[in-house]
């Protein structure tokens, strides 16, 4: 089996997900995973996008088994194979047909006519593949698909297709069908899109000498956004790496990628340990028809699954990118941290969540949510934060502790404890939601929490004044 993405953009989560097919398919049956950079394409091919590639596939876990093919390394083998068709008189050279023109060509980009012509090399002129019936032995041709069943095309709905551009380079069609020879490829895994270049590449294959017999096709159904429309980069979000950099984990995305279009025969969705777990009941023949919903509401809840599956110091390992792009970096501590990770650690769906919920801990007055604090020092807030000051400084430091010395101190004046601990929180956190208050407390200390309080009151002082 084998990727070949070609370094023209960021990795598609199309490419990603047929990557990741094609790596189950391999490692389910014991087979070979090859990677090919297909980067003919000059104008759009750059190394730093190449580079790209190579990152996406890390970090989703995925490895190669041989040292990765550049396909630019290899374009003597495309221009020979092309010669051999030449010589064969399976390919011939052809000029091209202005669009003004082509009603005499029935819309075509060039001209029958060309394939009889003996034509060479000229200015403008390409080499096409001869889709001939007497000239190929073939009124069809016709595969056997993984996924989709038996699939002919007729000879007479292919046109006659470039191998070679007028600039002299050679195309997909042929560079594909060489380098899958060379790399001795029997499985072709990909998606739906190409179902009609296959039958080029069988006559390909044929007219080379090369063998069809023993491959394998599947063409993987098309990934669609919540409202079914076909993913789109002007639409929607499809960069995997893009997913990468809002936090989510690798092992979270192949999860949710393998799910599209295939599913585990127990029904248990989730894994901690996808590229473990999947390849013993992943068969290529069990991915359906039907295009798949790449769902971010889903992604996410599996993403939160595979979080809370965290050790906590892998936890904190993987939050620590976030954390280090704060302006409080400077600031943060292992140790406070630690004090309130299991909290975080089952509140939040991604990584980059991470910091918006412990910021409070480690900045020296957190930002206020106005709104909140009107809500929250309101009538007696200003009485209970006073009595609060007065009584903490005698109270045992555990989280413990201070939730049953506040629960007692509010049934001594008589409010709930929801309502009594509110001001509290927002003094503290600058919020009326987040971790809990009382591990938020420990995390903080006396004497922060005793600071933070004094300034709340210096505030609704000068309020009052």
């Amino acid at each position: 089996m084998r990727f070949a993405p070609a370094p023209t953009g960021y990795l598609h989560l199309g490419s990603a997900r047929t990557a990741l097919f094609n790596w189950l398919a391999a490692r389910s049956v014991g087979g070979t995973f090859l990677l090919r950079i297909e980067d003919t394409d000059l104008e759009r091919s750059r190394p730093e996008l190449v580079d790209v590639v190579f990152e996406a596939l890390e970090w989703m876990g995925l490895d190669w088994d041989e040292p990765p093919v550049r396909q630019s390394a290899r374009l003597d083998a495309h221009q020979e194979a092309v010669e051999q068709l030449l010589a064969a008189g399976l390919a011939y050279w052809s000029d091209p047909v202005a669009e003004s023109d082509r009603d005499r060509t029935g819309g075509r980009a060039y001209d029958v006519a060309d394939r009889d012509r003996g034509l060479g090399p000229g200015d403008g002129r390409a080499v096409r593949f001869r889709v001939d019936e007497a000239a190929l032995g073939v009124s069809s041709v016709g595969w056997q698909d993984e996924v989709r069943g038996d699939i002919t095309f007729d000879l007479e709905h292919i046109e006659d297709f470039v191998i070679r551009r007028a600039d002299g380079s050679p195309t997909f069609f042929i560079a594909n069908v060489v380098d899958d020879v060379y790399m001795r490829v029997t499985d072709v895994i990909r998606g739906e899109d190409l179902v009609n270049v296959t039958p080029k590449y069988l006559l390909l294959r044929r007219a080379l000498g090369a063998p069809v017999d023993d491959l394998r096709f599947a063409h993987l159904p098309l990934i669609v956004n919540e409202q079914r429309k076909k993913l789109s980069k002007r639409r929607d979000d499809v960069s995997l790496l893009d997913y990468r950099d809002r936090g989510f984990l690798g092992e979270a995305m192949v999860n949710h990628l393998a799910l599209l279009g295939w599913g585990p025969p127990d029904g248990v969705e989730v894994r901690t340990d996808p590229l473990a777990e999947f390849p013993p009941v992943f068969r290529i023949a069990d991915v359906g028809e039907s295009s798949a919903t790449f769902d971010v509401a889903k992604l996410r809840h599996v993403d939160a699954e595979h979080i809370r599956a965290l050790g906590s110091a892998h936890f904190l390992a993987r939050a620590r990118p976030f954390l280090e792009a704060t302006p409080w970096a400077d600031r943060f501590r292992d140790e406070t941290f630690a004090g309130v990770a299991a909290d975080v650690q089952v509140r939040v769906e991604t990584l980059s969540e991470v910091p918006d919920l412990v910021e409070f801990l480690f900045v020296e007055d957190p930002p206020v949510d106005e709104g909140a604090w009107a809500a929250a020092m309101a009538d007696d807030a200003p009485a209970w934060l006073g009595v609060l000051a007065e009584r903490m400084p005698d109270w045992p430091w555990r989280s413990a502790d201070l939730h049953e010395r506040t629960s007692a101190l509010a049934e001594e004046l008589d409010v709930k404890l929801r309502k009594f601990q509110t001001p509290l929180r927002v003094a503290l956190t600058g919020r009326r939601v987040g971790l809990p208050l009382f591990e938020s407390m420990e995390a903080l200390g006396r004497e922060e929490c005793l600071r933070r309080i004094g300034v709340a009151l210096e505030r609704l002082e000068d309020a009052g004044s």
